[in-house]
């Protein structure tokens, strides 16, 4: 199975540079270390699946010109990873009903915080309609492509990542139970969360991440969530091991296995 990914962001919940932030790396020439809310496309047998849709997610799909996709799939109900719900429109005009997966948490969120975009009733004729499939620990399709939810927790609530393949994307991640890191196991490609080199109470931080890549050993790992804290790409990259790599918005990944 070809499995072909585009990182559309990296960043925190604040993204890099940090408005009003003279941190170093917020003042980066780099574009490396400029960093939107994360998220990603993946592409497979000709299906295109975005996870998450943060307030970024317009800048995102017009810089790597998507114009369409089939799923969107939900890691959790944050607000930088869903408040681009509104910018469904124009995939809506074109498309129609969006199709959406998550969680029954998620769309309890979303329901309360976009009342507009559910409404039954006199509901404004521009507003995007959605298409909700609940998943919760199983294995579930869209079309005949399998998706593995992973659960995690992101502290103090849960978190899905996904595997599609031999890739799996997980973000926002402190803890993964013994049970959820078997449907980690012989990937290509793992790309998870490393904030920062800090201890941090709902991310983990580099050396938590490496050890759970040590404790996987996926082929290659990519970093993503990423804080400006954390430092340079170009410096911090050079320090990390051999298969272990930073990610960077627009970066484009291939798994043939």
């Amino acid at each position: 199975m070809k499995v072909e990914i585009t990182i559309l962001g990296t960043g925190t919940s604040q993204g890099i540079p940090v408005i009003g932030s003279d941190h170093p790396v917020c003042l980066s020439e780099d574009p490396r270390d400029k960093r939107l809310r994360v998220s990603a496309a993946v592409e497979v047998d000709g299906r295109r699946f975005i996870i998450d849709c943060g307030p970024d997610f317009r800048q995102q799909m017009l810089a790597n010109n998507i114009n369409s996709f089939d799923a969107l799939l939900f890691t959790h109900e944050h607000a930088d990873h869903t408040t681009g719900l509104d910018d469904l429109r124009p995939f809506f005009f074109r498309q129609g009903a969006i199709q959406c997966y998550l969680t029954s948490r998620v769309k309890d969120s979303l329901r309360e915080r976009f009342s507009y975009i559910f409404k039954e009733e006199d509901k404004y004729p521009g507003v995007a309609d959605l298409d909700l499939h609940l998943f919760k620990e199983e294995d579930f399709f869209v079309d005949d492509i399998k998706i593995t939810p992973v659960l995690a927790s992101h502290g103090f609530i849960p978190v899905h990542g996904f595997r599609i393949g031999d890739v799996a994307y997980m973000t926002d991640v402190k803890t993964i139970e013994p049970a959820e890191k078997e449907k980690l196991k012989n990937l290509d490609i793992l790309i998870i969360n490393a904030l920062r080199y800090e201890p941090h109470k709902t991310h983990l931080n580099v050396d938590e991440a490496l050890a759970l890549v040590e404790e996987l050993q996926p082929k290659r790992t990519y970093f993503t969530h990423i804080s400006h804290h954390l430092g340079f790409h170009k410096e911090v990259e050079k320090s990390l091991p051999d298969n272990v790599f930073l990610a960077y918005d627009t970066l484009k990944l291939t798994s043939t296995t």
